[in-house]
């Protein structure tokens, strides 16, 4: 007797539309349930199929939209960087991202070693990365060559580094944001979740392109499944809003929270106190924001927060 895992064995060891069986059959590239002889067998069965394949590849796109991503690591002290929570800064000698607490402990070092230097008439040490120890470029020329090395590497943030610079005018450069957004689309390209945020706030708001909201949602959407928070928490403030929906909305903000972003632990709360939030998810959402926050934390990186809130002079941002 068949069982239904047979049936769906044989279901996708034969094409869909004319029952052929064989090797080489393509799967539906929504639904992933049912394979294909050819391009002529997709659209003849595509009529009776449309439905159903519209309503799993939605199911499928909730599944990875809605899963916790897996936070990148300082290059050097290997804690959690959550994009839009811990600071952090990319390299272009190296191409490594290394979080603010390293920065502000190797500037330390080097004060320290300055210190010393200068009380024996010796030469200062120039500032340099945190990880490789090239010394920092003086020139905008310098660092223009050195982000373009990495983008012959297909370095994304190198990608997102120099869309800044177009955006904004820096490093020399005319503003452009055409070119900024430009570049920012190629490290999207590439997979960086930065880059997907802004092509996402550009097509929002019209900058360097024209606006395309569908497209900023699309982008939106891959920002966050890569790790972004801040566009995670820019997405439940959309569902909620524009779409209405609050279940969705929320747990767009659960998974932010869980990420360690304050904003969105702060908008549950308040939806908790008016009643919109059960007791249940509110707390779910503590217990994950605590231990976020608790795994990005270390003495360094505690150092520096209140170096920068003391306004005593913050480590350099090399890059």
């Amino acid at each position: 007797m068949s069982t239904s895992g047979d049936i769906i064995k044989n279901s996708m060891d034969n094409c869909a539309a004319c029952g052929k069986a064989g090797h080489g059959l393509k799967k539906c590239v929504a639904c992933k349930m049912v394979k294909y002889c050819d391009i002529t067998c997709q659209k003849n069965h595509r009529p009776s199929h449309k439905k159903e394949c519209r309503k799993r590849a939605a199911e499928l796109h909730d599944e990875a939209l809605f899963k916790q991503p897996t936070m990148e690591d300082c290059a050097i002290c290997f804690l959690p960087i959550s994009c839009g929570v811990i600071d952090a800064h990319y390299q272009s000698c190296c191409g490594k991202t290394v979080c603010h607490g390293c920065i502000y402990t190797v500037g330390k070092e080097m004060e320290k070693e300055n210190r010393i230097r200068s009380s024996g008439n010796k030469a200062l040490l120039n500032l340099c990365c945190p990880f490789c120890r090239t010394q920092k470029w003086t020139k905008d020329e310098e660092g223009l060559r050195r982000i373009k090395k990495r983008m012959e590497s297909n370095d994304a943030d190198a990608f997102i580094l120099m869309g800044w610079a177009y955006h904004n005018g820096s490093y020399g450069l005319t503003q452009d944001r055409k070119k900024g957004f430009e570049h920012w689309l190629k490290g999207s390209e590439l997979g960086s979740p930065e880059g997907h945020n802004n092509v996402a706030m550009a097509y929002f708001e019209g900058r360097g392109v024209q606006q395309d909201e569908k497209r900023a949602i699309h982008y939106m959407e891959l920002a966050a499944m890569g790790g972004e928070a801040v566009s995670r928490h820019n997405l439940g403030t959309f569902e909620q809003r524009e779409c209405k929906n609050m279940k969705r909305a929320l747990r767009h903000w659960m998974i932010a929270a869980g990420a360690g972003f304050d904003d969105s632990l702060e908008t549950i709360k308040q939806l908790f106190t008016m009643g919109h939030v059960s007791k249940a998810d509110y707390e779910t959402t503590l217990r994950a924001h605590s231990d976020a926050v608790d795994e990005m934390k270390s003495e360094q990186r505690n150092e520096a927060a209140a170096s920068a809130d003391n306004s005593v002079t913050p480590p350099v941002r090399y890059g």
